[in-house]
């Protein structure tokens, strides 16, 4: 049954990977524009969306879970290549401003991290 989870995720695939170049076009630019997160918008929807999600037998389902939580890794990997391509070709200060966006994210960790040790900021009731 995991095969009705793959077939899905195949569909979703050729669907979003089409409205992205559809877009592409709509919009001048000679390359696919979002096909990929197109495609795993719409994965997201159609396997939380109820019909389908009755249809399914359990092991579609977990086939269904198991592409959602690949999909997104690949996607950002994807997009990971397409800036460092883009950031390399663009000149210092495009790859100024990556690394100054990384620097600034790690800063970041300890301050959320201690955020989400404080009980009351993760708390319903105030």
């Amino acid at each position: 049954m995991i095969i009705y989870g793959v077939a899905l995720l195949g569909v979703c695939l050729l669907v979003g990977v089409f409205l992205g170049e559809l877009l592409g076009q709509i919009i001048g630019v000679k390359a696919n524009v979002g096909g990929v997160g197109i495609s795993m918008l719409l994965l997201i929807f159609l396997s939380h969306w109820r019909p389908i999600k009755e249809k399914l037998a359990d092991g579609a389902a977990s086939g269904v879970l198991f592409w959602n939580a690949m999909y997104i890794p690949i996607v950002v990997a994807m997009a990971a290549k397409q800036n460092v391509v883009g950031a390399l070709s663009g000149g210092w200060l495009a790859i100024l401003a990556g690394v100054a966006a990384v620097v600034l994210s790690f800063a970041l960790v300890p301050i959320l991290s201690k955020a989400s040790d404080d009980p009351r900021s993760l708390s319903d009731e105030g």
